[in-house]
């Protein structure tokens, strides 16, 4: 029966101890701020390097017997327990602020007295070096986080984000929240805060409205102008249509075509010389523009007709033939093609 009681007795404790440890696994150091001059201060109003520890998970941890140091010699494997501890501040056991709820965070302050309240710690902290800190279990052996802190400007801050640490400017630093807040003013209380008067405001409406006038005048003004040449160009064709000198061009190409394929025809057929059909369509022409030929049809109708007048068999047969009487007269013949 004893033997029963204390088997469970040892795994009753080796249970806790295991929960103890994988909740202390999840405390993580979250922002660290090593040159305070703006920042928060403390209980006595004092401004002092601070570090920033968060509960990464969804259940409330106590921090308090945990351990805080800058020293790099913890890290020496060869160290006992109790050797380690000499070299690290230990986060005090009395203070509700100790329990960290899910997802929150707690400040902690370096450089500082134990004396001064229980969240402060004896933990050194020079601004003008990098510095290491590391946080561990209670037992004083295992190591939960750490990090090097780079040399920061006045109240920059070193955080951790979702890709890593970073360096934040003093307008973003964020005591007691999450780092990927940025506590910023919106732009709008930054414009009430910096004119509180309004005088800003007034003279940036003025300036809209005088430029949208001034908009709107350059656009009427270049429409007015357009306007005004349309109308100018619609007095001018009314002025002096062009509808007959249209007619004329027309006429003048029609005639011109006209004249190329009769030239065409008189190349092409044989026993009328170039001349004549030249000098017909020269009398056409001239007909034309002394206004004696039909303007109306505007047509030019050239009709040869063959009389054989130059037909030298004819005319040699005419001028022997001997049955003919001596008084006989040649009929006349014409020179000319008619012209219709």
């Amino acid at each position: 029966m004893n033997n029963i009681k204390l088997l469970l007795f040892t795994l009753l404790t080796a249970g806790s101890s295991a929960m103890w440890a994988q909740g202390a696994k999840n405390i993580k150091l979250n922002e660290v701020l090593t040159n305070n001059t703006q920042s928060i201060v403390d209980e006595c109003g004092e401004r002092t390097a601070w570090i920033e520890l968060a509960n990464t998970s969804f259940s409330s941890y106590n921090v308090r017997g945990m351990y805080i140091t800058t020293n790099r010699k913890v890290l020496n494997p060869a160290l006992s327990a109790p050797e380690r501890i000499r070299m690290m501040s230990i986060i005090p056991n009395g203070d509700t602020r100790t329990q960290i709820g899910p997802r929150q965070h707690l400040l902690l302050y370096a450089n500082s007295n134990p004396s001064a309240g229980k969240l402060h710690l004896t933990t050194p902290i020079q601004a003008s070096e990098p510095v290491w800190i590391a946080l561990y279990n209670g037992n004083g052996v295992e190591l939960i986080d750490s990090v090097t802190v780079p040399v920061l400007a006045e109240n920059q801050s070193y955080a951790r984000q979702h890709k890593g640490w970073t360096i934040k400017a003093s307008e973003n630093v964020t005591p007691g929240i999450e780092n990927f807040i940025e506590a910023s003013e919106s732009k709008i209380e930054k414009f009430k805060r910096e004119d509180p008067h309004g005088v800003a405001m007034a003279i940036m409406a003025m300036s809209i409205v005088f430029a949208c006038l001034a908009l709107l005048w350059i656009f009427f003004s270049i429409f007015g102008a357009i306007m005004k040449h349309l109308e100018t160009a619609k007095v001018i064709i009314h002025k002096q249509p062009i509808k007959p000198i249209t007619k004329t061009v027309e006429k003048t190409i029609e005639i011109g075509h006209k004249t190329s394929v009769a030239l065409q025809e008189g190349f092409d057929r044989k026993g009328i010389d170039m001349e004549v059909y030249m000098a017909v369509i020269g009398m056409a022409i001239r007909q034309y523009e002394d206004d004696v030929h039909d303007v109306e049809s505007g047509i030019i109708t050239i009709k040869p007709k063959d009389t054989g007048w130059d037909d030298e068999y004819s005319q040699m047969t005419h001028l022997h033939n001997p049955f003919l009487p001596l008084d006989h007269k040649a009929p006349n013949i014409p020179t000319t093609p008619e012209l219709y």
